[in-house]
């Protein structure tokens, strides 16, 4: 790699440091240490630097780079047993209160039996904070199939937690329900 294309990237990576941090948090969530999964895309991305052929979608490069790592990881944890509970409950910070570390945790559980593409896009529009524009560049997608990867998202998320005051939420906004739970 050569003196300017680590310039390059660490330029870009700049930028995308603070939203890359928080996709591998809630990416990560009960499968891996956050920061080792930042740690191992940062380091995966600057190795294949030359392989992304945009610069502007330097950071869908980085949240690919992540997902790939956690699959390598679950298909990993298939052959290496269980969490415990109390392991899982060690992942939230130890200042969280226990009753938001249970929401956390029902969040996460509740997220892990979503498909990939609607459980990526709650995660970078939710937690992420990134506007709808943004995820569908990042996924490569038309701006009314990512509404409706969110709507219908938040229907199952609404079973699942047993919360229907999400289903009535306009996808254009986050979600308040939401927003008290994660934050």
């Amino acid at each position: 790699m050569t003196k300017e294309e680590k310039i390059e990237f660490q330029k870009l990576y700049q930028k995308a440091h603070e939203p890359l941090q928080r996709f591998c948090a809630a990416k990560s969530y009960g499968i891996m240490d956050a920061k080792d999964l930042a740690g191992e895309t940062i380091l995966t991305a600057l190795e294949n630097f030359s392989k992304l052929k945009s610069k502007k979608a330097f950071l869908g490069f980085l949240f690919g780079i992540a997902n790939n790592i956690v699959r390598n990881n679950l298909r990993k944890q298939k052959f290496s047993g269980t969490i415990s509970e109390k392991e899982l409950f060690s992942k939230t910070s130890n200042e969280t209160a226990s009753d938001t570390k249970l929401d956390i945790r029902y969040l996460y559980d509740a997220l892990s039996k979503l498909p990939e593409n609607q459980r990526d896009a709650l995660i970078l529009f939710e937690i992420s904070g990134y506007s709808i524009k943004e995820i569908c560049k990042i996924q490569d997608c038309k701006e009314s199939a990512m509404k409706q990867r969110l709507k219908r998202g938040r229907e199952k998320l609404a079973f699942l937690l047993n919360e229907t005051e999400l289903i009535n939420e306009p996808v254009s906004k986050k979600s308040s329900v939401l927003m008290l739970m994660f934050f």
